[in-house]
């Protein structure tokens, strides 16, 4: 089969597209992994089944984009999936664990016979919640020091998995900010108060130690004339932390104005972050090892594999904005057959 695109630009375009499925994951699942890991901090059962009921319609389908992502990997750069599956392998198994130990909580607890029941499953959703975030903020700060093996790195790993968590943490209290009203509301806005600190040393950390950690990147950040093409990154950056957290001191608002904004601003941050790392690793998909086209799969093959990303991509992003459009009002309270 003859490929439709030059084959030295397909895997650039499967590269977009897994970075798209990623981000598209960190930000929807991110918010569902936060209200998890905030879910004990809640004041009673009563505010509990609001912040589960508030994610109810959306987390399972949140989960089809990680699918997504790893899938292309596989299929489209199969020497990389390799290697990086390999080095992380039982923090990926570890998260399975997680994600896989919230799903039966969420689903159980809405079984429960009795409080303290419902109680044991809100535990376990913390823990697989916790566990998820935790162990995706470790493999982030592997791959960003390119899986090196020196305490450093692995300690960098460790202050990388809390500050995912606490990321997510953050997105998750923006959740329920546009989601609930009343007492969690306000709660919610004191959560996202506290975190976004958290959040901001997080990209401070990470933009810090990527440079130092490759003399490649290093150049790419501060070589003339790309200092001045990156710098609208961190400016932008700078710019909505101040105003995230200026808004944040003031809220909520009376009738309940600009509830959406911590969250899209969550977003914002999320996506200049991704911005940052997308520029400092292109073109290599395993850093300073595999580039992607070192990595890639044959040209007719990924002509193949993109005509079906080009069909299931728009399908996963149609359902996914019809849940939103559908579930789109304020988390009512649960109500159980």
């Amino acid at each position: 089969m003859t490929p439709f695109l030059p084959p030295d630009l397909l895997p650039v375009v499967f590269a977009a597209l897994m970075a798209a499925s990623v981000l598209a994951y960190v930000v929807l699942d991110g918010f569902d992994l936060g209200v998890g890991v905030l879910l004990p901090q809640a004041a009673n059962e009563a505010e509990r089944d609001r912040m589960v009921a508030s994610i109810g319609p959306f987390w399972d389908a949140n989960e089809t984009w990680l699918v997504l992502g790893v899938g292309l990997l596989l299929v489209a750069f199969p020497i990389a999936h390799g290697q990086i599956l390999t080095a992380l392998y039982l923090p990926v198994a570890l998260m399975l664990l997680g994600l896989t130990l919230r799903g039966v909580a969420f689903e159980f607890r809405a079984k429960a016979a009795t409080a303290e029941h419902k109680r044991r499953w809100d535990h376990a959703f913390f823990g697989g919640s916790l566990l998820a975030a935790l162990t995706q903020g470790w493999m982030l700060g592997r791959y960003v020091l390119g899986f090196d093996e020196g305490a450093v790195a692995l300690a960098f790993a460790a202050l990388s998995a809390i500050g995912v968590a606490v990321a997510y943490s953050f997105i998750g209290a923006a959740w329920l900010i546009w989601r609930c009203e009343g007492a969690l509301q306000r709660r919610a806005v004191a959560w996202a108060r506290r975190s976004l600190w958290g959040v901001a040393l997080g990209i401070v950390a990470v933009s810090v130690a990527t440079p130092v950690a490759s003399e490649r990147i290093f150049h790419r950040w501060f070589d003339f004339p790309n200092i001045f093409l990156l710098a609208p990154l961190p400016a932008a950056t700078l710019a909505l932390v101040a105003g995230l957290a200026a808004l944040l001191r003031h809220m909520p608002l009376p009738g309940d104005a600009l509830r959406r904004l911590p969250f899209w601003g969550a977003v914002g941050l999320f996506c200049l972050a991704f911005a940052g790392l997308a520029w400092s690793f292109f073109p290599y998909v395993v850093p300073e090892r595999l580039t992607l086209w070192q990595a890639a799969a044959a040209p007719e093959s990924l002509s193949i594999i993109l005509a079906g990303a080009l069909v299931v991509m728009p399908i996963i992003a149609a359902y996914t904005g019809l849940a939103w459009r559908v579930f789109g009002g304020k988390a009512m309270d649960l109500r159980y057959d």
